[in-house]
């Protein structure tokens, strides 16, 4: 999976997000619970994880994601990126101040290696 070379490099917070529901607008913040905060070693770690996803062929569900991560430069401000996966259709779609528009929409297998241990750690994060 291809995420925004400059956000990755500026990234030093990933906000995990157990969705909710889905937004009203596309490019609208994924509503639902912050689940967890990544800082340090685990930004890297993660944002090599979600690049390692190997890509797949669209599987119609409907969209339904479960977990969303929201990458946050030193200002905290707005998010740079926020990608929403969805595991059932093998869809994760991106938007964010970072995003050119190439990279909003994106498939990956969610029966790899990366997807299956990417998926435990969001779980492992749920309340």
């Amino acid at each position: 999976m291809q995420l925004p070379a400059e956000a990755v490099t500026a990234t030093v917070l990933i906000e995990v997000v157990r969705i909710s529901a889905l937004p009203a607008r596309r490019d609208a913040p994924y509503p639902g619970t912050a689940v967890a905060h990544w800082t340090g070693n685990e930004v890297d770690a993660v944002l090599a994880l979600i690049e390692s996803l190997p890509g797949s062929e669209q599987h119609r569900c409907g969209f339904s994601p479960g977990w969303s991560v929201r990458a946050y430069d030193n200002s905290l401000e707005l998010a740079l990126f926020e990608a929403a996966f969805c595991f059932t259709c093998h869809e994760v779609r991106m938007h964010g101040t970072a995003v050119p528009p190439a990279l909003a929409t994106q498939f990956f297998d969610p029966g790899a290696l990366p997807a299956r241990t990417l998926l435990s750690l969001f779980r492992e994060e749920t309340p």
